[in-house]
């Protein structure tokens, strides 16, 4: 059984007096320790479809099965509950606490769990560790790099150990070798950590160094082959 399964999945919304169909009938699985890379147009849907694995956005219709939870079903309260315990989530921008240091921004989403002092202490270290900023943990965001900011709001997204990590376009506002040395570290949390990562890009060599690449085309899935075909995944 795959970690995550998406049936039918549907999204819709009114702008300007018309419908707009991000998403139509889409299905998709991805497997545990998997990295999946998601791109497509400009308002396509992408993020979308990441809010919604994310338990932050609702489908009109259709299912999400997250490690046998159909999160769909859940009420918001409990998607609340299932979010913090099992989405890391990457931002583009980072969205750091500037008035926490590195160590503190890392440690925030272990403060919604029933962590004792000790257990968070030894989580914040272990992705600080992983992230290679053991250095900078007392330092504010003010005091880091652009790329260091970025590693943090990744070793915030890893502390919970969580089922799914989620990116959107995580290299969007950096410069070419800092999105290289993000990029990097993304495939070793998912090879050498097993993460299960979903990332949105529209940056096609940040997008191939998933092991598997998918395009929304006009509500649809479509899988990238490494002949260049396609095939439609739902």
């Amino acid at each position: 059984m795959a970690l995550v399964e998406i049936n039918n999945l549907t999204k819709q919304y009114t702008k300007g007096g018309q419908t707009i169909t991000p998403l139509e009938d889409a299905d998709l699985q991805i497997q545990e320790h998997e990295f999946v890379s998601l791109m497509g147009a400009s308002g396509s849907g992408k993020s979308t479809l990441l809010n919604m694995v994310a338990g932050i956005d609702r489908p009109l219709s259709g299912s999400i099965v997250i490690d046998g939870t159909d999160i769909t079903q859940l009420s918001r309260s409990q998607l609340a509950s299932w979010r913090t315990r099992n989405v890391g989530y990457i931002f583009q921008t980072h969205n750091l606490i500037p008035v926490l240091t590195a160590y503190e921004n890392i440690e925030l989403p272990l403060l919604l769990l029933p962590f004792s002092t000790a257990e968070r202490r030894k989580r914040v270290e272990v992705a600080l560790r992983a992230i290679n900023l053991m250095d900078r943990a007392d330092h504010y965001p003010r005091q880091l790099s652009g790329g260091q900011e970025q590693r943090i709001g990744i070793g915030r997204a890893i502390v919970t150990d969580p089922r799914i990590v989620v990116a959107d376009e995580p290299t969007g506002d950096l410069d070419a070798d800092t999105s290289t040395q993000i990029l990097n570290l993304l495939q070793q949390l998912n090879q050498e950590l097993g993460t299960t990562l979903l990332m949105v890009t529209h940056d096609s060599d940040a997008a191939a160094i998933a092991s598997r690449q998918l395009y929304l085309d006009h509500g649809k899935l479509i899988e990238q082959t490494n002949t260049t075909t396609t095939v439609e995944t739902g």
